[in-house]
C-alpha cells in the first residue's frame, strides 16, 4: 500500500501509528521550489583540432571550465554577461544558468562558446557551436544543496523594501514569505534520516535521481520538536541524475527580482514504513511543524540569530500569521500544488513497478545527541 504524506496524516490520525505502520508500506513526498545550489556537469564534445577549454559560456552564461578538456559545470545562479535588465538596473537579471538548464531539457538549441590557451595536444584556442541536449555526450544534473529540511519565514522590519532570495519583502513587516511544502516536504517525513542517504533513489526533475551525500550546510543539530522535526533550517541533500531523462515541467529557470537567477527543482522521496516510528514521522501534520520568523531587513544580513516568533505551517498556509500583535499576509515560494503532483507521480511509479526503493549505503549524518 502506497500513500502520499498528506494521506498518511489522516491515516495516522484515524488509526493510530501502530495500525498505520501495519497497513501502509510506503509514503511518498514532494517539493517544488527555488533551489539555488543547483547546476549541471556537461561534456560538450571535442572539436577538430582538439581543445582544452579554460572558459565556457552557454547563451552568454559563464560556466566553469577548470575540470578537463571538454568538461564543465554550469551553475543555476550564474547570470548572463549581457543581460539587458542588468544594463539598466545593476544587479538584476532575467536570464541565467537555471534558464539554460531549462532550455536544454526543453530541447532547444543553446549557443556554446569556449576559449583556451592552447597546448601541443589541445591546439584549438576557441570553439563556437550550437548544442542540444540530445547531442551532448554527457549531461548530469548535480545539485550540491537541495530539499532543505525546513527554512525561515522571512519578514522585513526595516523602513525600506528589500529584495531577497525569499522574494520582495515590504517594509515594517507588511508581508511574509516561506519556502517549504510542510507536511509533504521530503526531509520533514524522515526527520532523523532513518531511511535516506547515499544511494537513495528519488524523483528528480521529472526523472529518477539519487542522493549522493548530505548537502552543503547540512545541520542535523538544529533545534527539534519532541517528534524530531527541526524548527530551524536543518538537513539538506546533495542529489544528481541524468539530465536527458528530465522535463522542463520540473526544472524551471527563475528570475528573482533584485536577487538574480535560480532554478526551481521538483524533488520527491519514497519512505518505507519500517516500523511504528516511521509511521509517526510521516503522519505529522502542518499544525505540528514549525519554523522561525526572521527579519531579512537587518538581522539576516548581519548574521543576527534572534527571531520574531515561531509559526506553524498550518498558520503559514492559511495566508496570514501574527507577528508582534500584527496580522501579516503570507505567500509561499514553494508550490504546494506541484508538491502534491510529485507525490502522486511517485506513488503511481511505485505501484506500476517503475520505481524501486533503495536501501542507502550510508544514512545521512544525524543529530549528535
Amino acid at each position: 500500500m502506497v500513500v502520499t504524506a498528506e494521506e498518511m496524516v489522516g491515516i495516522v490520525k484515524t488509526k493510530g501509528a501502530k495500525d498505520a505502520a501495519a497497513t501502509v508500506d510506503v509514503v511518498t513526498t514532494g517539493t517544488f521550489a527555488p533551489m539555488c545550489s543547483s547546476g549541471a556537469f556537461i561534456n560538450f564534445g571535442q572539436s577538430v583540432p582538439t581543445i582544452k577549454a579554460a572558459k565556457v559560456w552557454f547563451n552568454k552564461v559563464p560556466g566553469y571550465g577548470g575540470l578537463a578538456a571538454v568538461d564543465c559545470y554550469l551553475g543555476a545562479t550564474e547570470p548572463a554577461e549581457d543581460d539587458p535588465l542588468n544594463k539598466v538596473y545593476p544587479g538584476q537579471f532575467t536570464y541565467g544558468g537555471g534558464h539554460v538548464i531549462e532550455d536544454l531539457v526543453r530541447g532547444e538549441s543553446v549557443f556554446f562558446e569556449s576559449k583556451a590557451y592552447g597546448t601541443d595536444c589541445y591546439a584549438s584556442r576557441k570553439c563556437k557551436k550550437e548544442v542540444r541536449l540530445d547531442e551532448l555526450p554527457f549531461a548530469l544534473l548535480c545539485n550540491p544543496r537541495n530539499g532543505y529540511q525546513n527554512y525561515n519565514c522571512a519578514i522585513n522590519l526595516s523602513e525600506k523594501t528589500v529584495y531577497t532570495y525569499m522574494g520582495m519583502l515590504k517594509p515594517r513587516g507588511q508581508n511574509a514569505t516561506y519556502c517549504s511544502a510542510g507536511s509533504l516536504s521530503p526531509l520533514f517525513n524522515d526527520p532523523l534520516y532513518k531511511t535516506i542517504g547515499l544511494g537513495s533513489r528519488i524523483f528528480l526533475g521529472g526523472g529518477i535521481g539519487y542522493v549522493t551525500w548530505h548537502g552543503t550546510q547540512h545541520n542535523p543539530d538544529a533545534p527539534r520538536t519532541k517528534g524530531g522535526a527541526p524548527t530551524r533550517p536543518s538537513g539538506t541533500l546533495m542529489v544528481q541524475g541524468d539530465l536527458k531523462q528530465m522535463s522542463p515541467q520540473w526544472l524551471k529557470g527563475l528570475s528573482i527580482l533584485g536577487y538574480g537567477t535560480s532554478l526551481a527543482v521538483g524533488l520527491g522521496t519514497a519512505i518505507p514504513i519500517l516500523n511504528e516510528d516511521m509511521a509517526c514521522y510521516t503522519g505529522v501534520s502542518d499544525a505540528e511543524l514549525f519554523t522561525q520568523v526572521i527579519d531579512y531587513g537587518h538581522d539576516y544580513t548581519n548574521c543576527i540569530s534572534r527571531d520574531y516568533g515561531e509559526v506553524s505551517y498550518a498558520q503559514l498556509k492559511s495566508g496570514e500569521i501574527e507577528v508582534a500583535g500584527k496580522t501579516v499576509p503570507t505567500a509561499p515560494l514553494s508550490s504546494i500544488f506541484k508538491a502534491r503532483e510529485i507525490a502522486e507521480i511517485l506513488k503511481s511509479w511505485i505501484k506500476a513497478g517503475d520505481f524501486l526503493i533503495t536501501e542507502p549505503v550510508v544514512t545521512l549524518p544525524g543529530p549528535s545527541s
